[in-house]
Parts: C-alpha cells; structure tokens; sequence
C-alpha cells in the first residue's frame, strides 16, 4: 500500500511515516499543502493521511484538488479540534475519514488500512495460490501449512502480485507499490526481493518471469 502524509509538525509527520513503514507500507511525506499537492499530482497513492491546517496549500484545497483529480485515492484527515462540527465538515467537504489529534497510532493504522481496502478493487482478506497462503491482516504467509518467513519488502511483492489476477506486474510498478520515493528506479532492488522471495517459498516455483515485462502469478496457480 502507497500513503502519503501530509503534516506540518516534521516530529508528528515523521513519526507516522515510521510506524506506517513499520506496518509495511510505502510511505512518502510532505510537510506543506503545496509539496503535497506537488506529490499527489504525480504519484498514484491508495491513502492519503492529511492535515487540515497546513501551511501554503491548506487542507480543504488540497482534499479539493484530490478529488477534482478523479483519483481513487481514499483521505484520512486529521485536524487538531475533537468538535462534532469540525468532524461533520471535514467528512462534507469529502474526506473518507477523521481523527482528531492527538489519537493512538494502533488507530490510525487500522484507519489507513480500513481506507486502503477501499481504495483498491476488493480483494479477498486471505489469498491463495496453489499451496500458498496468504493473510493480509494477520501479515502471515504459509505454504503447504508451513510458515514462511518474509521481510516487510518481500511480503509486499507477494501481496501485490498474489492480488494482480494474473496479469504481469512490472518492476517499476512494484518499486511505486512496495517502496517509496526514496527508491532508486535504477536499482536491482526489484530483481534481488524476487529473487530472494522465490528461494524463501521453495519449489515448485510460484512466480514466473515474463521478460521484458515484470513478473505474475499465472492464475492456474489459485487454488
């Protein structure tokens, strides 16, 4: 899942970019309306975290434009006021949630994946391909019943190939859907996760390679 967090207390908009990373998520950060602004324009994101008073660009504009933009892109607006009109306005001017500051983070990170299922055409809460499981909530992949192990990175390929019905992923996809901004596009980053990921799960091998192309899970592995 690619969040954007828009805030303009550094502390507070580099603590949630951690703990969201923490949880898996590719997450970019800007701290005034108008650089993110400047950021959703040309990346596609599944959530956006944003702060109502933000400098230059303020927040109502910028969850405006996001919406004029016809993206499906789900807004989680956070606002400094806990009144029941601050919330009912936020909501009318079209965010998809409200959290008032300050709020628990276990919160805001079952708020951002809850939107981030919305954002993306519905996929079923356990995957399956073959022999292999697995379970986005739980962040749990098994084959044949057996646990297997992955980094945060490698179960974010997985996840995004196992919910791709088939169709080849490329590289440059994966890096904006798995990693962040700070991804090097020239990086084998892509290629040695694969890699890496298809040792891990074993034989018989789950993702092919389409040259030129990217990677998929055929669908005659769904099981």
């Amino acid at each position: 899942m690619r969040v954007l967090v828009v805030e303009d207390e550094q502390r507070l908009a580099d603590a949630i970019a951690r703990g969201l990373r923490s949880e898996g998520m590719a997450v970019d950060v800007a701290y005034d309306g108008n650089e993110g602004h400047e950021k959703a324009t040309f990346t596609r994101y599944d959530v956006v975290v944003l702060d109502r008073d933000l400098p230059g660009m303020h927040g109502d504009e910028l969850l405006g434009e996001l919406i004029s933009a016809g993206d499906i892109v789900r807004v989680l607006m956070l606002t400094a006021s806990s009144g029941i009109d601050e919330r009912v306005e936020g909501l009318s001017l079209g965010a998809d949630d409200y959290l008032a500051k300050p709020f628990a983070f276990p919160e805001l990170v079952a708020r951002v994946r809850a939107l981030g299922r919305r954002a993306t055409p519905a996929a079923p809460p356990v995957l399956k391909a073959g022999d292999v499981e697995l379970d986005s909530a739980r962040r749990t992949v098994t084959r044949s019943g057996r646990s297997v192990e992955l980094t945060r990175k490698e179960f974010g390929v997985l996840e995004v190939l196992m919910s791709s019905g088939g169709q080849v992923v490329s590289s440059e996809e994966l890096l904006e859907r798995v990693w962040d901004e700070n991804a090097d596009p020239f990086t084998t980053t892509v290629r040695v996760t694969v890699m890496t990921l298809r040792r891990k799960l074993g034989e018989p091998g789950l993702i092919d390679t389409v040259v030129g192309a990217g990677y998929r899970v055929p669908v005659d592995a769904a099981g």
